[in-house]
């Protein structure tokens, strides 16, 4: 599986408020996705199997938000998962969430470069950078958000809830293929995920054994017009 590079600091503040924009009017435009979770839980990677999974027969663009880099735009560029003008870096230079929730301008910036400059796309990945189980992406970004959490941070994680783990559309449990390593039994993680999400769903990865992100990569198709 590629690394993710993924350097921005965890934070521990808790989600100060709601969200503070109106949801997105239904429109014929782009699926906008957002995918969020810690720092090194694989969303970088999971971006890249997503892109050159749904890009042979979907117009997809990608932004992705770092603190002070490009380094994710970078790892997908070196990767060639889709061309370079597909992609946009968003530089935060603050807390990952407060571009992705409180102050979405920049982001909504980027997409609306995107489409001027690309016309008609039918799927937007908006990767936010890591960040911890609060993170969410307000709805006047994304119609749906990812969050994905890794077994490498332990089977607990699922059971310590927080708005990612609880709220979003689909919860991503990665990196199954390591859980043999750390001592983490999915099992716990599936029943704790069922009990904080109720019916939202949640799928089980690993990019070792399916790079093309097979479960993730049907959800977004059906949600696609």
């Amino acid at each position: 599986m590629q690394a993710e590079h993924d350097h921005e600091a965890d934070h521990d503040h808790p989600h100060p408020h709601g969200d503070p924009h109106h949801p997105l009017p239904d429109s014929e435009r782009a699926l906008r996705i957002g995918i969020g979770g810690p720092v090194g839980s694989g969303k970088t990677a999971l971006v890249a199997a997503l892109c050159r999974a749904l890009s042979d027969d979907l117009r997809v663009a990608v932004v992705t938000n770092d603190i002070y880099t490009t380094e994710d735009a970078d790892f997908l560029l070196r990767n060639g998962v889709l061309p370079a003008e597909r992609i946009r870096a968003v530089e935060t230079g603050c807390c990952p969430h407060t571009a992705i929730r409180d102050d979405i301008s920049a982001n909504l910036d980027a997409i609306e470069e995107l489409e001027e400059s690309l016309g008609p796309l039918d799927v937007i990945l908006v990767e936010s950078g890591g960040d911890n189980l609060t993170a969410t992406f307000s709805r006047g970004l994304v119609d749906r958000q990812i969050f994905v959490v890794d077994v490498a941070g332990g089977d607990k994680v699922p059971r310590k809830g927080g708005p990612g783990v609880t709220s979003a559309d689909l919860l991503v449990i990665n990196k199954t293929d390591l859980a043999p390593l750390v001592g983490a039994d999915l099992g716990v993680m599936e029943r704790d995920a069922a009990a904080r999400r109720g019916d939202l769903p949640t799928v089980f990865l690993s990019l070792v054994e399916d790079r093309a992100a097979k479960p993730v990569q049907e959800w977004i198709r059906g949600l696609v017009p």
